[in-house]
């Protein structure tokens, strides 16, 4: 009879025989991780459709310098994020992709490659660390991880950050282990060229903040050595050459074009607000990481918390020093700042996959410590609350139920749970690869099948439709009430926002043919209007949703003036 337990050792024994194999398995579960969802999830408001948007603009544009959306520049981070969505926009149409400018998924494409490579790199940095078969299983843990698969289905910078975070840090940690003797080979000469052009890709993705990870362990590594001669062998001279070689061009160009406007939006408004106060409504206390903690990084989340009372022990080793100095310095700086988003510690993730399996792999997870085995529960109860959440959603929304999702959902409950003997029997590792399996079956249940029954919460997609049934060509649209950047963003770059109903209606008097859509409380202002001018427009259609970023329902009413 089949045991998922035996067999999922068997393909680890197996996978973890040869690098390429164990890549080829990790690429795998990667892409089923990812996958569900990829291309039918709806642009995300509001920081999706923003870089989407603007990555779309510079091809309509042809100027790949200045970052803007509609008319408002947008200075808040560097280019390389717009670059990478816009050379696959670009692809997408030379091979035919239709309508590719307001594909979605094309833009995500840098955001699965950045997560699928973060995979790859956390099973190559934790070679430095443990054997090959436990860095397949840190590789698959970061995939099945909930933070990076939702990043990996963003048109964002994130996940590609933290590509480039692991990278520098896999490059250092062989430095700082061969300097210490503590690393069982020899690392590459090329080992320097990784790490400095991580941090190049890192400073044109998202600024400082790769050079912010890496600089604060180097900063807490070099006061413990007393010296920065270990950090020799990264080649500082020429690294640091090679990041002016890359990075210069753009900024300088940049800097001319908006006479120095870039660098005071995004280092005076964007960067200090967010260490000021908390910017865009994300403020949070200290501490929220840490409680956020369990869902965002489920399954690994509890074996992970077991793993504390085993570095506080060990911290003095070289191995886990530097683990420590990856995770605490810029995990405070997160946690001081009041802007707090949960992606920002996801670089972070890496190192804290390393720790677990050092302390699994040294006996350092004791089962039998008070609290363990509440803290194993949460393997089961972190998915089985955000499957209560998503039937919750579904009928509050829409009133239905994702029935082709329900069976899947339930297998993923069923193998979670399986887990939890694993853990009590002490079989850690294969209690973790059931949580692998776990994760995809619910990746595939959420994303795939379930995702898509969501219908209340698809307002854009929906009034992009509306205005695509219009049967003249090409009308101008206006919007008034709802303004989220997806609807820009499907809708055209030259959809104008209107401030009152007033304003539809003197926007419909014009001549072209026209499309107004109106929010409901804006409507009798809109009547009064129309009234006045004696315009007639049409009624298409009435779409009713839910917005998140308002958290309230709304109506919208479009109109036409054919």
């Amino acid at each position: 009879m089949f045991s998922l337990g035996s067999g999922l050792d068997r393909l680890a024994s197996f996978a973890s025989a040869s690098h390429r194999r164990a890549c080829l398995l990790l690429v795998l579960l990667s892409l089923a991780a990812f996958l569900p969802g990829f291309a039918s999830l709806q642009p995300f408001d509001r920081d999706e459709p923003r870089f989407a948007q603007a990555s779309k603009q510079m091809l309509e544009t042809r100027d790949f310098v200045d970052i803007r959306f509609q008319d408002e520049a947008r200075h808040k981070k560097p280019v390389g994020i717009y670059w990478l969505q816009a050379a696959s926009v670009a692809a997408g149409e030379a091979l035919g992709v239709p309508q590719a400018r307001t594909t979605m998924w094309l833009y995500r494409l840098p955001s699965l490659l950045g997560a699928i490579a973060t995979v790859l790199l956390t099973y190559w940095a934790l070679l430095a660390f443990v054997g090959a078969r436990l860095a397949l299983l840190g590789g698959a843990l970061m995939a099945a991880a909930v933070l990076l698969g939702v990043e990996a289905r963003f048109a964002k910078t994130d996940a590609m950050l933290a590509a480039c975070a692991v990278a520098t840090m896999g490059a250092l940690a062989r430095a700082w282990l061969d300097w210490t003797r503590s690393l069982a080979f020899v690392p590459s000469r090329h080992n320097w060229l990784v790490f400095w052009s991580a941090t190049a890709l890192g400073l044109l993705l998202k600024g400082p903040i790769v050079p912010m990870v890496w600089g604060l362990a180097v900063l807490v590594l070099s006061l413990r050595e007393r010296s920065l001669r270990w950090f020799v062998s990264l080649r500082p001279g020429p690294g640091l050459l090679l990041c002016l070689i890359v990075v210069l061009p753009w900024f300088v160009a940049i800097a001319v074009k908006t006479g120095g406007d870039f660098f005071a939006e995004s280092v005076g408004k964007d960067m200090l607000a967010k260490v000021g106060e908390g910017q865009e409504k994300h403020w949070g206390p200290p501490g929220l990481y840490l409680l956020l903690f369990f869902g965002t990084y489920w399954p690994s989340a509890a074996l992970a918390s077991m793993a504390i009372p085993f570095a506080w022990v060990k911290r003095r080793e070289p191995q886990i020093l530097f683990l420590l100095a990856w995770i605490v310095p810029s995990w405070l700086v997160f946690e001081a700042v009041p802007t707090k988003l949960p992606h920002y510690v996801l670089p972070l993730y890496p190192a804290i996959t390393a720790l677990l399996l050092l302390a699994l792999v040294n006996g350092g997870i004791n089962r039998f410590r008070r609290g363990s085995t509440l803290t194993a529960l949460l393997v089961v109860l972190v998915p089985a609350a955000l499957v209560g959440v998503l039937l919750v959603g579904t009928w509050t929304l829409d009133r239905t139920l994702p029935w082709l999702a329900l069976p899947v959902l339930a297998l993923a409950l069923i193998v979670a749970f399986r887990g939890f003997p694993a853990f009590r029997e002490g079989a850690f590792e294969g209690a973790l690869w059931r949580g692998v399996v776990a994760s995809l079956l619910l990746s595939a249940g959420v994303f795939g099948l379930a995702s898509p029954s969501l219908r209340g919460l698809k307002l854009s997609p929906r009034l992009a439709e509306a205005v695509q049934a219009v049967s003249c060509p090409s009308p101008q649209v206006m919007t008034v009430g709802y303004r989220e950047p997806s609807l820009v963003f499907l809708v055209g770059t030259n959809l104008r926002m209107g401030v009152d109903g007033g304003a539809a209606a003197s926007f419909l008097r014009e001549p072209g043919c026209r499309v107004a859509l109106v929010e409901g409380r804006f409507l009798d202002g809109f009547r009064q209007g129309l009234a006045a001018s004696g315009v007639a427009p049409r009624l298409l259609t009435t779409i009713s949703g839910f917005n998140l970023n308002g958290g309230k329902r709304i109506e919208m009413s479009v109109y036409v003036r054919e």
